[in-house]
């Protein structure tokens, strides 16, 4: 330790005795909340420090009298700062879920040489509208708690805070003179909330009921608050054109058209835009932003999407500019120091209407520096590169990573990081920042943590940070857990997420394929790849970690839904051959590997249904309500809406889920066909369709009974399974053959 640092320091502690009565930095106290709350066991021994005002964020670590010193500019990067030391020194890793144990070394290690660490960029974005949906839309105010903390952790600025809106439109309509029926007819219900907000669909399981704006406007000030707090910038919405149809009864004049149909949704789900060229749009937007301000602040950004997924009224290039001019007029109008962010996805969803002249002119329509694009899926396309760094508009480069919250594994970490230096060498001085657009929390969550660790100049190399991960998931250095973590990141996490990807388990049952778009249960590698590494991270000693526990029950898991692909393949083979007798066999070895997995997925309390449908309930005020919410929740996961074409596509893998309604599904088709064949008749698919919808549009009612499935010791269960299917795997041509793995030692 230099000597000015030393002066420096003991200026501070000085300071301290002499100032122990003046007020404490606002910063300093939040940082200091956020530790008492993540890691209270060592909390006191943690000393926050206000750096003075600097441009760039940074925080440095230091120790001084056994005390680890984290001095940053704000209380952001005093949180970067905090996980920083949690993940490095202690081996620690704070999951973005309350219910997940931190688990601290039992001396607290002291930091050494002091270290400053500096953003590389001003933003880090994360969330996207549809997480609100598929993963948020029950959650109480300690979970958001604990996820709030998770995002200043990692050094997260620009949240995407989209809870509480139909509060706000509800006071709106009915300042510009619709009935409370029209309203809350016109909202959807909870967990569909996004697609309306997103001028999808209207209506959809309406009414909603009026203590639930009650209840998220509650939550959202909560929520709002805290992230301002921890250094964050809450992006608000803002109107983006999107009016029910009940507003033409007192506007008849008002140029209102009707969006595409979207998702299948019958006719009378479709929604109406109203045109940003009509003057009632300024007024909507000015009464929205004045009633949002008042009950919940203003950090000057908004979120405004106005075409995601439907078309506009016209693809006109200067008609285009004048919509984005309009928007953006209409924001300043009342806010002189906003900006807007706009999703890119819209580029990304519709290439052919949204061409290089129709991006530019809707792009330009905007002052320069007064938009801010997420370009939202580049693991797949970076659309920087194809609209020429989005013509000097700001831009923040994303990763998605997750559609609907499904249970598959992927996370391509090697090529993501390769896109990243790539992004931040030649993306321009435009580029501002750097975050993630997941749809849901998902079953890959390191994978976030690495992502906005990329937007700070950490002193590691790409092996390191890999390394690190695996190590803090698992509380210390161990050999068999490296082994295995090698293993994936080089030949298993090499695919990005799919716009409709899920294990074929979740999938509506076919004898080939995989029967509909939104469950593609494809993998790059052979599964015995994925079998050795699970074998290697269970060998894993002296483990105690809920990380690792999560870990073994997750690589389970899909091994095991890979290997169902092989048994439906043996299923299928022998009914096109008559063979009842092995179709039979393959059948019980199905049915077997189903109930296995419900076994395995009770193993840890991530992979359970209860908290979804129990959260759900607990927003009901009456019997009535409480069943109204299950529904709802029961059918975001299940059929989606009304119609097929989202069905399956929110799939997951939770205990119970499979256990009554995938397993139930698989078990139905494979009675019919073995009854088929019984009678020497063909296997009739479409009655199995039909069947098998009615099945699905009975579960969701919440009269259909659940039965809550008791959590089993994690090492037990994956172990028990492993050692049951490792030989079935490795002796089945269409698993992979753990002869052709690489070494598991060789990192």
């Amino acid at each position: 330790m230099n000597l000015i640092y030393r002066i420096s320091l003991g200026a501070i502690a000085l300071l301290a005795v002499q100032c122990a009565s003046a007020p404490v930095d606002p910063d300093v106290e939040a940082a200091d909340a956020l530790a008492h709350r993540v890691v209270p066991a060592i909390a006191s021994d943690i000393t926050f420090v206000k750096s003075p005002s600097d441009s760039v964020d940074s925080f440095t670590l230091s120790s001084a009298d056994k005390k680890i010193i984290i001095e940053a500019n704000n209380a952001n990067s005093m949180a970067m700062g905090l996980n920083y030391y949690l993940q490095n020194y202690c081996l620690t890793e704070v999951s973005w879920y309350r219910l997940d144990k931190v688990t601290l070394p039992d001396t607290l290690p002291l930091v050494g040489e002091p270290l400053t660490v500096k953003a590389r960029l001003p933003y880090r974005f994360f969330l996207n509208y549809c997480t609100s949906g598929y993963s948020m839309p029950w959650w109480s105010w300690e979970d958001w708690e604990r996820f709030i903390d998770w995002m200043a952790l990692n050094g997260v600025n620009l949240p995407l805070a989209t809870t509480g809106q139909e509060a706000i439109w509800y006071n709106v309509w009915k300042k510009l003179g619709l009935t409370d029926s029209e309203i809350l007819e016109y909202f959807t219900g909870p967990a569909h909330l996004p697609w309306h907000r997103m001028c999808n669909l209207d209506g959809w399981q309406s009414p909603l009921p009026e203590s639930w704006l009650k209840d998220q406007a509650d939550l959202q000030k909560k929520v709002v608050a805290r992230e301002r707090q921890l250094g964050m910038r809450p992006v608000l919405p803002g109107f983006a054109g999107h009016v029910p149809g009940a507003l033409t009864r007192v506007y008849p004049d008002a140029k209102t058209t009707r969006v595409m149909q979207w998702g299948g949704f019958p006719d009378e789900y479709r929604c109406t835009y109203l045109s940003p060229v009509d003057p009632l749009f300024a007024v909507i937007q000015k009464e929205y932003l004045k009633e949002q301000t008042r009950l919940y602040g203003t950090d000057h950004i908004y979120g405004i999407d106005p075409f995601n997924e439907v078309d506009p009224p016209t693809w006109n290039p200067d008609s285009l500019a004048e919509i984005s001019h309009n928007i953006f007029e209409s924001l300043t109008a009342v806010d002189p120091e906003a900006t807007w962010l706009q999703m890119a996805w819209l580029f990304y969803a519709d290439p052919e209407h949204w061409n290089s002249e129709t991006a530019r002119a809707f792009l330009q329509g905007v002052p320069e520096g007064r938009m801010i694009l997420l370009d939202y899926y580049c693991e797949s396309t970076e659309e920087w590169k194809l609209f020429d760094k989005f013509y000097g508009q700001p831009y923040i480069w994303c990763y998605l990573g997750n559609f609907g919250g499904n249970s598959f594994l992927v996370s391509p970490l090697n090529d993501v990081d390769s896109r990243i230096s790539d992004v931040l060498a030649n993306g321009g001085d435009n580029l501002c920042g750097i975050g993630s657009t997941l749809e849901g929390l998902d079953i890959n969550p390191y994978m976030y943590e690495y992502i906005l660790s990329r937007a700070w100049q950490l002193p590691q190399t790409h092996q390191q940070a890999m390394t690190n991960i695996i190590d803090r998931r698992v509380g210390h250095a161990d050999a068999n857990a490296r082994a295995a973590w090698q293993l994936l990141v080089d030949s298993v996490f090499i695919q990005p997420a799919l716009c409709g990807q899920g294990p074929l388990v979740n999938a509506r049952p076919s004898l080939t394929g995989f029967s509909w778009w939104t469950t593609k249960p494809n993998i790059d590698y052979p599964n015995a790849l994925l079998l050795d590494a699970w074998g290697a991270m269970l060998d894993a000693e002296d483990v105690n970690t809920d990380m690792w526990r999560f870990d073994i029950v997750n690589l389970g898991r899909q091994t095991l839904s890979n290997y169902f692909m092989a048994l439906r393949d043996d299923f299928t083979a022998a009914y096109e051959s008559g063979d009842i007798k092995t179709a039979g066999e393959a059948a019980g070895q199905m049915r077997q590997l189903l109930a296995d997995l419900t076994t395995l997925l009770r193993g840890h309390h991530g992979f359970t249904l209860r908290k979804w449908i129990e959260d759900a309930r607990a927003k009901g005020t009456t019997p009535g309500e409480k069943d109204y919410y299950e529904r709802n929740a029961r059918t975001l996961i299940s059929i989606w809406g009304p119609a097929m074409d989202l069905n399956d596509y929110a799939n997951r893998q939770w205990a119970e889920l499979n256990d009554s309604y995938y397993a139930v599904r698989w078990n139905m088709f494979l009675d019919q066909v073995l009854q088929a064949m019984a009678e020497g008749k063909k296997f009739d698919a479409d009655k199995f369709l039909a069947d098998s919808r009615a099945f699905e549009n009975a579960w969701i009612e919440p009269s259909n009974t659940l039965t809550w499935l008791d959590p089993l010791d994690t090492y037990t269960v994956a172990r028990g399974m492993y050692d049951k299917y490792a030989p079935l795997i490795n002796a089945h041509p269409a698993s992979g053959s753990s002869t052709s793995t690489p070494s598991l030692h060789h990192w």
